[in-house]
């Protein structure tokens, strides 16, 4: 599993490059954001643009990793390909996150609002 993290100015973005989030995929993902988690990031983005496939328990570790962050942290998502947009929509997470249509939007968002 690839994870790409760079912390630019205030704004932390993880970059998940992998094309699917899966339960194949999930325990790892999991590990991997717990350290964005634990570090001093304050404010997170998770880059899922490469994702094309996401199945349950990849939309569960999204969750965890939300809830690792707590709430003194601000954790968006943006870039959602329409396959994944189409996840978050039917099981209404789109309403439980804050998603950016891209991470470059992220660096331009002064909302910060948790998701």
């Amino acid at each position: 599993m690839k994870l790409m993290v760079n912390k630019y100015g205030e704004v932390t973005i993880a970059t998940l490059e992998e094309t699917r989030l899966d339960a194949a995929l999930s325990v790892r993902f999991k590990e991997g954001m717990r350290e964005v988690a634990e570090s001093e990031a304050d404010d997170v983005v998770l880059d899922l643009s490469q994702v094309m496939f996401m199945d349950s328990s990849g939309l569960g570790a999204v969750v965890a990793v939300m809830k690792m962050m707590g709430r003194e942290k601000t954790f968006r998502i943006a870039g959602l390909t329409p396959a994944v947009d189409k996840v978050f929509k039917l099981t209404r997470m789109d309403s439980v996150f804050k998603i950016l249509d891209s991470a470059d939007d992220a660096l331009h968002d002064s909302s910060h609002s948790t998701g």
